[in-house]
């Protein structure tokens, strides 16, 4: 799945805009395509048939049959991972708490199998190689970005996340050095200034990492990385279960990685906040 994901956004800008819409129903229905035929991804994609055949061929496939017996041959090696983190097994169903529960998990599992290894632990190493890592998103995604800035600091990694009251995030774009690393969270609706803040840091050459919905998401186009996450909530707000999980995981590797540098600082903290009183015995 991985590689039909980076074919994809490799391809994704100079596909015609009908393909485009191909691409995204393959994207966000990757365990269903191996399954259909040509019949019912015209239905539901809302394209001829001759648009999925060309959009295979684009790809490097010599026609559907062949991309989805490539997809069916990534599935089977997912099959292992699936029973990794199965859904905790007699639950009731039986309002809303659970229900939510359910399609968090769900969104959990499938970030898990959708993130390349390869591209997390770059991400990873680009964190700890940066000068300084700033984060940058609007609405939840502010949220998240705070988080993730919060906790890098937590393990020794300088961090900060753009603010967005007195200056716009082009204001604070030109801080940025080649030497640093912009971490951009974007979900739909999609915010055009986080994009044009994105835009302008890659113009900068600072290198960028996406964290969004999709490898097709606007900020993807401008990023050395991208860390795809599944945010379905039932309602009209994104979910941040799966963002929460992976930010975790990205600092805890980052933690183990850096360790000497975090248990340093750490205890930095620690020999401060004990020699202004703000620790208690009581």
């Amino acid at each position: 799945m991985p590689e039909l994901e980076r074919s994809v956004r490799d391809r994704y800008p100079v596909l015609p805009e009908n393909q485009k819409k191909v691409a995204d129903f393959f994207l966000s229905h990757a365990r269903e395509v191996p399954f259909l035929s040509v019949t019912e991804i015209e239905r539901r994609a809302g394209a001829s048939k001759a648009t999925v055949v060309r959009l295979a061929q684009s790809l490097g496939f010599s026609g559907f049959l062949e991309l989805r017996r490539r997809m069916r041959a990534g599935m089977q090696m997912e099959m292992g991972i699936s029973d990794e983190y199965p859904f905790p097994t007699g639950i009731r169903l039986t309002g809303t708490l659970d229900a939510v529960a359910q399609q968090d998990v769900k969104n959990i599992q499938e970030t898990i199998h959708h993130i390349d290894r390869k591209v997390f632990h770059g991400v990873a190493q680009a964190v700890i190689e940066a000068r300084h890592v700033y984060t940058v998103g609007l609405g939840i995604s502010s949220l998240m970005a705070q988080v993730l800035a919060y906790s890098l600091n937590q393990v020794a990694v300088p961090a900060t996340a753009f603010v967005h009251d007195y200056e716009t995030f082009l204001d604070q774009v030109p801080f940025l050095s080649t030497t640093d690393l912009l971490i951009a969270f974007s979900f739909p609706p999609y915010s055009r200034e986080t994009v044009d803040a994105v835009k302008a840091a890659a113009g900068r050459k600072v290198r960028i990492v996406g964290i969004t919905d999709r490898i097709t998401s606007p900020v993807s186009y401008h990023a050395a990385y991208v860390l795809p996450m599944r945010s379905t909530n039932m309602i009209f707000t994104n979910s941040i279960s799966a963002i929460s999980v992976v930010i975790n995981a990205l600092v805890t590797e980052i933690a183990v990685k850096n360790r000497s540098r975090a248990l340093r600082l750490q205890k930095e903290i620690g020999r401060l906040h004990r020699a202004a009183g703000h620790f208690t015995t009581d």
